[in-house]
């Protein structure tokens, strides 16, 4: 079965993953759809989404099925799906004239979608992710940082030995931090619009996150540690360093060339810490974001006087209201004159300096 779709929230594609892993899918490759013809937001909007996503997942035969019921949850059972999930991945993945890394055939994810297979049959996992992988360098030749049965790695190198450069593997991201990382990685390389990162960041977020780790929003991690160039003044030295240099109408134009500056705007690009322009607006976006929990606190905590009078109200109450009776009508003044009661004794100061006498 093949997917695509856009979106710009992580809950959709939560929702997304899990009715795949509960109907009994198991994703196969995740790539990006190049679209020739973009639709409406996508031309006019800087946060829609330009490119799809195609997510190919399948069902594993009845083979595979078959077995499992029969040998329960063994190690043969995991070897089984491992060779069977292999199957099912693409060999090699071609951009242009050079290979791509097969993200699904990195060990680690191999052993995340093997672990979701036991799950999902409610049975304990019968590999740790160590005896996993030396299993895994035992029985499947490895090139690249990427697992092949035998049959598949012959067509590997073949094509490898056609290609003038090895595929690079991604940083791993698995947490909010590695998420970072990555954001960070990619934008020193390539600063870009949200559009232009959110197709690459979520092919990211596959089975290698961490279980117990909530999916954060794009948006949120671009604003809270990168910086965007909002089309005023001149154009950061690293948005024009990499127009300049992927961009031959651009090349040569000066920082405040607004053929340049429309290009630029509203590209997401690291800060840099030798420079004191960065760090002031880095510096400035965190005391925004202290001053707005400083001021949702303060929106839903009671204000002074009106906890003085819930304090007293409740302090110089009769016996039965502190008891817990309950009132239908408020009292005719909320300060009662009155001296405090005998089981308010231990608090008389408090009482007698905040009632009115």
């Amino acid at each position: 079965m093949t997917v695509e779709f856009s979106n710009t929230k992580a809950s959709v594609w939560n929702a997304i993953q899990t009715a795949l892993q509960e109907a009994g899918f198991v994703v196969g490759n995740v790539s990006v759809l190049e679209k020739t013809h973009k639709g409406f937001k996508a031309v006019t909007t800087t946060t829609a989404v330009k490119q799809d996503l195609v997510i190919s997942a399948y069902k594993p035969n009845g083979g595979l099925e078959d077995r499992f019921s029969k040998y329960g949850g063994t190690e043969d059972s995991a070897w089984d799906f491992v060779r069977t999930h292999l199957t099912y991945l693409p060999t090699v993945k071609i951009n242009g004239s050079e290979l791509d890394f097969v993200v699904e055939r990195e060990p680690r994810i191999i052993f995340d979608r093997m672990v979701a297979w036991f799950v999902r049959h409610n049975t304990p996992v019968p590999l740790s992710s160590q005896e996993f992988q030396e299993g895994l360098r035992q029985r499947f030749p490895e090139r690249d940082g990427m697992v092949f049965l035998p049959e598949q790695v012959t067509e590997y190198d073949k094509r490898r030995a056609q290609s003038a450069r090895a595929p690079q593997m991604e940083l791993f991201v698995s947490d909010e931090r590695s998420a970072i990382d990555w954001l960070g990685d990619f934008l020193k390389k390539r600063p870009s619009s949200y559009a232009g990162v959110h197709p690459e960041f979520i092919k990211q977020l596959g089975a290698g996150w961490k279980k117990h780790e909530a999916k954060p929003e794009l948006m949120a991690l671009l604003e809270n540690n990168f910086l965007k160039y909002d089309g005023t003044g001149e154009v950061p030295s690293q948005i024009h360093s990499y127009l300049s240099t992927n961009h031959k109408d651009l090349r040569g134009l000066e920082k405040s060339d607004p053929r340049l500056i429309a290009k630029a705007k509203d590209r997401w690009f690291v800060p840099d810490p030798n420079k004191a322009q960065d760090l002031e607006k880095k510096r400035e976006k965190a005391l925004l974001k202290e001053f707005q929990v400083y001021q949702a606190f303060r929106c839903t905590r009671p204000s002074p006087a009106a906890a003085s009078r819930s304090f007293v109200w409740k302090c110089c109450a009769p016996a039965s209201r502190r008891r817990g009776a309950k009132r239908t009508t408020r009292p005719s003044s909320p300060w009662p004159r009155r001296s405090p009661t005998r089981r308010c004794r231990k608090m008389k100061s408090c009482c007698f300096g905040m009632t009115r006498l």
